[in-house]
């Protein structure tokens, strides 16, 4: 309507909430701090959106608008499909690590969500499980996804603030714990599985037990439409 500030629209808006929020996080995000990165007032911001709820709403789904989601393409496998779809998700869990609260926080009903929603439905179903246990597959994969995404993505942050590399960082986790006896004496037992697990980084360890978790998964789908 008339009066409206110039040179904004709901889309930039949203896609500098985004920004706002991945470099500064959720906590310190507020609709003053959004409104001097725009260079307008705060009040202008409300002439687009009715509340700081409703933003992060929107900020929510255009991360999701981010996943690159498969064809409906019939011959594709459904099973790389699902890990297609999995490794997206967890990279934007990782991406932004606002993401989870607020995921838990709203509906989700918003286009791009939806559209992703829809899209693992699609995918899940041609695994050939009947249809009143597709939603507890999905369940099964996305929230394992969810949370594997949320602690990486903190522990990410946190090793970020700490000025540190990831690999060292965790050097430094091992070297502190193994001088207290207690945990010292749990780390030697598990040395054999820490070794087994195996990855020169911190990368491809978290890659590793990722893809292996995820292939116990879909082989617990395959299991099940076997057993009809």
């Amino acid at each position: 309507g008339g009066g409206q500030p110039s040179g904004l629209d709901r889309e930039r808006i949203t896609e500098a909430t985004v920004r706002l929020l991945d470099a500064e996080g959720l906590a310190k995000f507020s609709m003053r701090r959004l409104a001097a990165e725009l260079n307008v007032t705060a009040m202008s911001v409300y002439w687009y959106v009715d509340t700081k709820d409703d933003l992060l709403e929107l900020a929510l789904d255009a991360a999701f608008g981010e996943l690159r989601l498969p064809g409906p393409e019939a011959d594709v496998d459904w099973r790389d499909q699902l890990r297609a779809l999995a490794a997206e998700y967890r990279a934007q869990l990782v991406r932004h690590p606002w993401l989870s609260p607020l995921a838990g926080r709203y509906l989700n009903i918003g286009p791009n969500h939806l559209a992703f929603s829809q899209t693992v439905q699609r995918v899940i179903r041609r695994a050939g499980l009947p249809a009143h246990r597709v939603t507890s597959a999905i369940s099964a994969v996305f929230q394992f996804v969810y949370g594997y995404g949320t602690i990486e993505g903190q522990f990410l942050s946190r090793i970020a603030d700490s000025g540190m590399t990831p690999d060292a960082y965790y050097a430094q986790a091992m070297s502190s714990v193994r001088q207290h006896p207690p945990v010292a004496d749990y780390i030697e037992e598990s040395r054999e599985i820490m070794d087994a697990r195996g990855g020169d980084t911190v990368a491809e360890m978290l890659d590793r037990d990722f893809t292996f978790a995820l292939d116990l998964l879909i082989a617990g789908i395959e299991a099940m439409v076997a057993r009809g």
